[in-house]
């Protein structure tokens, strides 16, 4: 049983992970109450302390339209990732899932291969504080870069996270909401982790994999295929007119390290997700569906 360190293991992604690996390996999922990522010494202490094989970082500073506090994320986000990776003496090895943002969302071109990384630099802060720790890794020993573009499944917020947005407005008898169209890749939550497990085993020939399915889809037909699953007719309403920009990653180099990899067909994870939205549908908070954020 190896020992394995998962920050940020009560959000959406980490917290997929923890389930998974409970079976797997001997989880440390500390709370934010346990362990403060944004302290240097409490950090080096905890890793002294538990001297985990492997590290699976997903903690993030959240920015996103429904965040508490969005401010602080390029400081937040570059200290928590840099308080860990300075301690590569203490641990085997680590995975830094990281994001599509890297390549800077004001240039973003469909498909986009590894190597656009660093073709512009990125403006926000998110995609800078990604865009750092990514420049840091490319020179690590044992760190490995996953940029991860959509992503969906269950815990993540259904408010503000499109597809199950989408999937809650049709329980709820919604209209099924957007601001534009575009295309995005979106994996299954579910496909992720047997990536992690390749990432965390094996020795790699390069440092950073984007981890995305091999077609991207217009948000227009995602909702379509809600409606399909749902067996319902709801009227889908598009704020802006034409396509805006395409959001995804060539996934080349990924199939090649994973010979044989295959992603769940879209339709099978959105019904499962449907279904799983569907057994909870009383917990459902019908007024954050109301507006789009």
């Amino acid at each position: 049983m190896k020992k394995l360190l998962i920050t940020g293991g009560s959000g959406f992604i980490g917290r997929n992970l923890v389930e998974y690996y409970r079976e797997r390996a001997a989880v440390l999922a500390p709370t934010h109450g346990e362990l403060e990522l944004l302290d240097e010494q409490a950090v080096a202490a905890y890793i002294r302390k538990h001297q985990p094989d492997t590290i699976i970082h997903s903690a993030v500073r959240p920015g996103h339209r429904n965040a508490k506090d969005p401010t602080c994320q390029l400081d937040h986000n570059c200290r928590m990732f840099f308080n860990l990776a300075r301690n590569a003496d203490n641990f085997g090895k680590m995975v830094f899932l990281s994001s599509g943002a890297v390549y800077d969302q004001r240039h973003y071109r469909p498909k986009m291969k590894e190597d656009y990384f660093d073709a512009h630099v990125p403006a926000d802060e998110h995609g800078f504080s990604k865009y750092i720790a990514a420049k840091y890794v490319e020179q690590a020993k044992n760190i490995t870069e996953l940029r991860i573009f959509g992503i969906f499944g269950k815990y993540e917020d259904y408010s503000i996270r499109f597809i199950s947005n989408m999937i809650c407005k049709a329980l709820c008898n919604l209209p099924l909401t957007m601001k534009q169209n575009r295309r995005f890749d979106y994996l299954w939550i579910d496909d992720l982790p047997p990536v992690v497990d390749h990432f965390l085993a094996k020795k790699l020939k390069d440092k950073a994999y984007n981890v995305t399915p091999d077609r991207a889809v217009e948000l227009r037909q995602i909702a379509a295929l809600v409606l399909k699953i749902a067996g319902k007719e709801l009227p889908i309403k598009i704020a802006q007119p034409g396509l805006g920009s395409e959001y995804s990653g060539d996934n080349g180099r990924l199939k090649r390290e994973l010979k044989g990899l295959k992603f769940t067909p879209l339709e099978t994870a959105v019904r499962n997700l449907y279904d799983w939205y569907a057994a909870r549908q009383d917990k459902l908070n019908k007024e954050c569906l109301l507006s789009d954020k």
